[in-house]
């Protein structure tokens, strides 16, 4: 069994924000329970006490289902709860003004008086709040509100309470009613742009891999528009020539394989741009992503010296190891580190978002096609990748590499330069490119 600390870590902030919301409204019933049923016990008698109490946890309960409702019908995954919503309030009213006619026809005194007050004030605050989840516009809410405090007041006056008494009650329920509707609309509200943020910052991403994408086709396009043109050209006058049977469509033959190599050549060091990863732009990448992110994120080491072929492949690791930060871990620290030992340079990727992570999910450093491909790189280079859990609740991902004879004996200390749109691209190269 989970505990509730790894399932609480093990949600993403959008879901974190959401549940918090919901069990804020779950809660309540239990307030409304506890601030306005218990104090009951104390005042009047256990009998009389219970058949108060007992109506209104009814009350409670009711509140919390419509809430839960009204919280999927703002998420759009249900129906607006209209006839819950119109239940709720004459349960409310009804429930108010029956413990407001126990001042005039119960047990009498002023006991009794000072519990059924509040338990009126109490149903009519807790039931315009809860309603106002499900309803929307300003005038809608305020025109809630101000009605059920003047009913409260009328009411109140009606049932046997004096005129002081009577608006004592009626502002009551404007102020505390009034206080949870903001509650509850403010929530949503901000439920709501938690979302649509979220929306936003995946719009974004959307938008960046097909800048990329329009990128990659212009390139192609001047590396391949004009070759064809002259292929298509030379070809059709090696036809005319080859028709008239003259030698020079030999020669025009040659020069358009002459061309097709050459076009070959330029593609393919259009996609070697894409696909080859550079450390040192890796590293400084991934800081500017995952401090982007929110994540706090620390770089010590350098790239410098190392042979293309190693900076590649780590490289790879460290695009790898930032994009499963951002997508599984949901980290809020992370720290790389590029060091030497002997003839050997290591690469350690380290977050404490291990929960989601380590949970062998599609992608994740332990439990993807990931993991695979990055050991098929660096085997190419003679290194080895370990990934897993570790002490602390750290998942950690370390890439040792032999470097060839002759390399660079040292790196200087601090993070490389480079732009972090460099890593945004390289990202998307295996998506745009054959």
């Amino acid at each position: 069994m989970r505990r509730p600390s790894r399932w609480w870590r093990g949600k993403s902030t959008l879901a974190k924000v959401e549940t918090y919301t919901r069990w804020s409204f779950h809660f309540f019933p239990v307030v409304e329970v506890t601030a306005i049923g218990l104090p009951v016990f104390g005042q009047v008698g256990a009998g009389f006490a219970v058949w108060l109490v007992l109506p209104l946890c009814a009350h409670a309960v009711l509140c919390g289902v419509t809430a839960s409702r009204s919280l999927d019908w703002t998420r759009g995954t249900r129906e607006q709860p209209v006839r819950l919503l119109v239940v709720l309030g004459v349960v409310s009213v009804l429930l108010g003004t029956a413990a407001l006619s126990l001042v005039k026809h119960g047990p009498g005194g002023e006991d009794t008086t000072s519990a059924v007050v509040p338990v009126c004030v109490g149903v009519l605050i807790f039931g315009t709040g809860t309603i106002a989840l499900g309803v929307r516009g300003r005038l809608r809410v305020l025109g809630l509100v101000a009605g059920v405090a003047t009913y409260a007041g009328v009411m109140a006056f009606a049932l046997g309470l004096d005129q002081d008494a009577a608006l004592g009650t009626a502002f009551a329920v404007l102020f505390g009613g009034g206080g949870l509707v903001f509650t509850s609309v403010f929530s949503v509200w901000l439920l709501d742009a938690v979302y649509e943020l979220d929306a936003a910052r995946e719009t974004r991403t959307r938008l960046a891999v097909a800048e990329e994408r329009l990128r990659f086709g212009r390139d192609l396009h001047d590396v391949m528009g004009r070759n064809l043109a002259v292929i298509a050209l030379k070809s059709e006058l090696a036809v005319q020539l080859a028709r008239r049977e003259r030698p020079e469509a030999v020669d025009q033959m040659i020069e358009v394989q002459r061309i097709a190599r050459e076009s070959q050549r330029e593609v393919r060091e259009v996609v070697r741009g894409y696909r080859e990863a550079d450390l040192g732009a890796e590293l400084a990448g991934a800081q500017g992503v995952l401090t982007a992110a929110g994540v706090d994120c620390q770089v010590t080491g350098s790239a410098t010296g190392l042979p293309p072929a190693v900076q590649s492949a780590l490289g790879w690791v460290v695009r790898e190891a930032t994009t499963n930060v951002l997508r599984h871990g949901d980290a809020r620290r992370c720290r790389v580190t590029l060091t030497r030992a002997r003839d050997h340079v290591i690469l350690t990727v380290e977050n404490d978002g291990v929960e989601r992570a380590a949970a062998g999910r599609p992608g994740a450093p332990g439990g993807g096609s990931g993991l695979a491909g990055l050991r098929e790189r660096l085997a190419a280079v003679g290194g080895t990748l370990e990934a897993g859990p570790v002490n602390g609740g750290l998942f950690r991902v370390v890439a040792d590499v032999p470097l060839p004879p002759g390399s660079s004996p040292a790196f200087p200390a601090g993070s490389s330069s480079a732009s972090a749109s460099d890593t945004v691209a390289r990202s998307v190269s295996e998506e745009v490119t054959p």
